[in-house]
């Protein structure tokens, strides 16, 4: 087989171009996936989620002896998902009550699922107590108050505190959640109120602090001063110190290794807290973004003022485009390189609906596979049904096997919660 020099680092681990120049995703020959399962398609290398996993695990256990990596399931709410990262070793944290629907479906420790939200309802709090799950994590004195009524003094319910301690990385707004004027969790002001109300309350049982300063973060720093201004409160016996470790979606972006990303927590952890705490982190699109693709298939080429290339799929299965100007990078799966300068964009009926604005495909054709890396990370999460589009499937290949792990919606799944 022959490497292609045009594979960057976005693109899952072990992924390669064949003589053909067809690209091959845990070893499985893209073209026939999308001839098999049909486009738009979530295709997953396994062993590149499991090998993030393994990579990350190894990190912070290198550097602490008690730790505890919870997935965050908003990143790919998928029950074959959450499923692998069990295997590896790891919780869950959900922040609503489908996801932990999902993550118990998925057959995950209850005592290994958090509930984060800044608005649980009585409903998703009474689920949480009666699956038994690890901590829920209180976001305000809301929180507070529905634990203290629906609470059971017979079995004190473990719980965090999250404060947002007014530091914010370099990231988009929108996913920026560290700053002062945040709407979740306690300020460094309020806090303490927080704090005196749960420890004497005698249905819950406060087990730690918990910051999360924003996801998609390309340098450290910013999570030094995090546990620094936790530190602020007092000592704890558990540190849960969010996730946020970005990625890289194009070939330009170097997000991070692991390992320093490890061990700038663990050192933020052991300065200011000791090494007798249990230290936790919450790892999302780190371990699944580059691990997955998407599929498309060309339906038409047009030029007027610009090159317009557009695919069968778009914002109803990658939304982070329209919402958050993302970039992404993409290629012709079996003819990979350069030529045509062009706007990748969807089917659907906005004009906003562009994956790519200035792609460079070589020349694309309609019926072309078009392969867009770097797209686990809240692809699925986010998928919607805009003008009646289902949402694309998933599939899992490893070593030249490619199964199925939810089927792609049909259009009598649109009319499921039809009442006429």
């Amino acid at each position: 087989m022959a490497v292609a020099q045009q594979l960057s680092h976005v693109y899952p681990l072990g992924s390669y171009l064949d003589e053909r120049g067809r690209l091959h995703i845990g070893g499985c020959d893209v073209l026939e996936v999308a001839e098999s399962f049909g486009t738009p398609v979530y295709v997953v290398a396994e062993d590149d989620l499991r090998q993030r996993a393994r990579d990350l695990k190894k990190a912070f256990e290198d550097l602490h002896d008690d730790v505890q990596l919870a997935f965050a399931t908003k990143a790919f709410p998928s029950t074959a998902v959450l499923r692998l990262f069990a295997e590896e070793g790891y919780g869950c944290d959900v922040a609503s009550g489908g996801e932990l629907a999902l993550a118990l479906k998925a057959g995950l420790d209850p005592t290994r699922i958090h509930l984060h939200g800044n608005a649980k309802s009585d409903d998703e709090i009474a689920q949480s107590l009666e699956a038994g799950i690890g901590d829920i994590v209180i976001d305000n004195f809301d929180d507070i108050e529905k634990l203290e009524r629906l609470g059971d003094s017979s079995k004190p319910q473990p719980v965090q505190v999250r404060i947002t301690p007014d530091v914010a990385g370099d990231t988009h707004a929108a996913i920026s959640t560290g700053q002062a004027d945040s709407k979740f969790g306690f300020g460094l002001d309020d806090a303490p109120e927080a704090l005196k109300r749960i420890e004497g309350s005698n249905t819950m049982r406060l087990t730690g602090l918990h910051a999360h300063i924003g996801s998609q973060l390309l340098a450290l720093q910013p999570f030094r001063l995090a546990v620094a201004a936790m530190a602020s409160l007092g000592h704890f016996t558990t540190v849960n110190l969010g996730g946020g470790l970005g990625v890289a979606y194009t070939r330009e972006q170097e997000p991070p290794r692991s390992t320093d990303y490890a061990r700038a927590k663990v050192d933020a952890v052991h300065e200011h807290f000791g090494t007798d705490v249990t230290i936790m982190d919450e790892p999302g699109r780190a371990l699944v973004a580059n691990g997955c693709v998407t599929l498309y298939r060309v339906q038409s080429v047009k030029k007027n003022v610009s090159t317009w290339v557009s695919v069968d799929g778009g914002m109803s299965d990658n939304l982070r485009p329209m919402l958050y100007g993302a970039r992404y990078e993409a290629e012709i799966a079996d003819r990979f390189g350069h030529g045509t300068y062009c706007h990748l964009a969807g089917k659907h009926c906005e004009s906003g609906d562009v994956l790519i604005g200035g792609a460079d495909l070589k020349d694309p054709t309609p019926g072309d596979v078009i392969v867009t890396p770097a797209t686990g990370g809240y692809g699925h999460s986010m998928a919607n049904n805009y003008n009646g589009q289902p949402r694309p499937p998933i599939v899992f290949c490893r070593e030249g096997d490619a199964r199925l792990v939810v089927r792609r919606e049909t259009y009598d799944d649109l009319f499921t919660r039809d009442c006429e």
